[in-house]
């Protein structure tokens, strides 16, 4: 909606009402304000309806028995404080939503990211974040020759291991069909993760926005936790 234009015509409906009855009290001819209201008032209906759809056909100008002109201000200006009030509405009576608390992501990215946070370089945040996790991993797995999405592939492939390269599993039955969903998610979420957010925070320029960042270093917290509560088989 452009709140701006409905209050517009809603307040020179008002000032146009107050110009009407000035003249009329003052016994000259209204008959030119008089017209202008009835060219006015379809949008000035369509106006309040769209402010408040629920309260049914409100009529604003009408004729008493002496065929003189009623005009119905009250919703007018009733319109014009819903206008004034409305956006402060978004904010203050906004559903509350949960908060989230960066420093309770996996330490191995918050503490990696924090100082980089503090200063509000939120790129470099989540670059740090993610060669904190590829580091506990090739530390996890004793392997320095490979890393990032490689690494991972190689870990959470569903084949045996073979020398130089261990796999990841997480606990449980491995035949179990929900362990397996479960292995191939970390697998895709890993290399996602590294992908989409470690490789372009390496190499492009600008900063991400906060709220793009924090949501960035939350998927590696759940990378994280995966490869921290898998068994390393060799």
């Amino acid at each position: 909606m452009d709140r701006e234009w409905m209050r517009q015509k809603l307040e020179a409906f008002d000032e146009l009402t107050t110009l009407y009855w000035g003249i009329r009290f003052a016994q000259h001819d209204s008959s030119q304000e008089r017209k202008r209201l009835f060219e006015a008032e379809p949008t000035v209906l369509k106006i309040l309806h769209r402010l408040d759809p629920q309260s049914g056909e409100k009529e604003i100008l009408g004729e008493d028995e002496w065929s003189g002109l009623t005009i119905n201000v009250d919703e007018i200006r009733r319109g014009i404080g819903i206008l004034a009030d409305m956006d402060e509405w978004e904010v203050r009576l906004a559903p509350e939503g949960p908060s989230f608390r960066a420093d309770g992501l996996h330490p191995w990215v918050w503490d990696a990211a924090l100082t980089f946070w503090e200063s509000n370089h939120y790129r470099a945040a989540v670059h740090a974040a993610a060669n904190s996790v590829n580091a506990h991993l090739q530390d996890k797995l004793g392997r320095r020759d490979v890393s990032d999405t490689k690494l991972l592939q190689e870990a959470f492939s569903d084949k045996a291991p073979e020398a130089g390269k261990p796999r990841l599993r997480l606990p449980g039955d491995q035949t179990d069909p929900g362990v397996q969903t479960r292995q191939r998610g970390a697998l895709l979420l890993g290399q996602g993760a590294f992908a989409a957010f470690r490789n372009p925070a390496a190499h492009e320029t600008g900063d991400l926005a906060e709220q793009e960042a924090l949501e960035q270093l939350a998927t590696f917290s759940l990378v994280a936790s995966f490869i921290e509560q898998c068994v390393v088989l060799t």
